[in-house]
């Protein structure tokens, strides 16, 4: 009889509903594999995991659980600790592969997602969308705001990565011009890229064929919206504080949906009192789980949501059903895919020859 695989899920009652409901059925219906779900109605502390998970093999953790070093060391039967999502930043992969334990990530199933989700925060916060909602709701006849119209201004993503590349063209499409910076890329090798004397305003023939690329300091200076959608690095902590705000357009526009620690949230608040920055939309921040700030999202000329760019059923149903995908590797006995230290995952070999 084949060695029984337990499984334990982070996601508490809300998360498993949103995350992992749909693919709950086709994870259980895989042969040999028992499945433990975290009751509690909050994220488990690391020492209630490693109580919570005891017996069981794999982890397949939300992006709130974190994968300490305490959890490896303490759990001696773990196998492999599956991620729910794409950011493995808050698993200490080193520590995971001293003890022999597998790390893998979920597909890239957001990127559509948190791209429409970043131009919807756009949107609400160019026309105030949300304060003449709040207006209604509180019975009172909002004042006519004005708006401000995008075709024609143009826009600077910082980092040209997958969510990026999805956004550009449907920002091109509404009429915005559309400058990108990243040190990675080189517009010699990406055909959808030109580089661009900054010394030209837009509309130059070489952003007719593709978006402009030019250095992060002229960005700043000539976007009317600033999109920081860079990974979170040592190097990109802050890369939105008081020096980048400062050069930036008086009264352009903060759009944030990547990770919260690119903005100096203190400056931003700044930047907000002193009307130097004209507003700021944000999906995640420094609140536990990436969640915006509630001092910083309440503030007026803001528009928060709390962490759901990826919060869709296509992108839910993806992410969970990656990490199906790799249990069903893992029972198969094939590396799963999407596994960042697959040499070091000697618990793993260890298990396949003991079933």
């Amino acid at each position: 009889m084949a060695r029984v695989l337990r499984v334990f899920l982070t996601h508490h009652r809300e998360d498993l509903d949103a995350y992992f409901g749909r693919a709950l059925p086709e994870l259980m219906a895989l042969d040999a594999v028992e499945v433990v779900v975290n009751t509690a109605d909050r994220d488990l502390t690391t020492p209630e995991l490693i109580e919570a998970a005891g017996h069981c093999e794999v982890i397949v953790a939300h992006r709130s659980a974190p994968g300490a070093a305490g959890l490896f060391t303490a759990s001696p039967q773990l196998i492999a600790f599956l991620r729910t999502a794409v950011d493995i930043s808050t698993i200490d992969v080193e520590a995971a592969s001293e003890q022999g334990v597998l790390v893998a990530h979920a597909a890239k199933c957001f990127i559509a997602s948190t791209a429409e989700h970043a131009l919807g925060l756009l949107l609400a916060l160019a026309r105030q969308v949300g304060e003449s909602t709040l207006d209604y709701r509180a019975g009172r006849l909002p004042p006519q705001r004005p708006g401000r119209q995008l075709s024609g201004k143009t826009v600077g993503l910082i980092g040209f990565g997958d969510i990026a590349r999805h956004l550009a063209p449907i920002l091109r499409a509404i009429g915005l011009h559309v400058l990108v910076t990243d040190p990675y890329v080189d517009a010699t090798l990406d055909p959808g890229l030109a580089t661009l004397d900054p010394g030209l305003g837009g509309g130059t023939s070489a952003g007719a064929s593709g978006f402009d690329l030019i250095p992060l300091d002229d960005l700043l200076r000539r976007a009317d919206v600033v999109m920081p959608l860079a990974a979170s690095t040592p190097e990109t902590v802050g890369l939105i504080g008081a020096a980048a705000l400062a050069a930036m357009k008086p009264g352009a526009l903060l759009v944030n949906v990547s990770r919260g620690e690119l903005l100096d949230e203190v400056a931003v608040a700044d930047a907000l009192d002193s009307g130097r920055l004209g507003g700021l939309a944000m999906d995640v921040g420094s609140a536990p789980d990436q969640r915006p700030n509630p001092a910083l999202a309440t503030r007026p000329g803001v528009v928060a949501t709390p962490h759901l760019g990826g919060l869709t059923p296509e992108n839910a149903d993806g992410q969970a059903r990656s990490a199906v995908e790799q249990i069903a590797a893992i029972l198969a006995g094939t590396a799963p895919p999407r596994a960042v230290n697959a040499d070091a995952a000697s618990r793993l070999h260890a298990w396949w020859s003991s079933r």
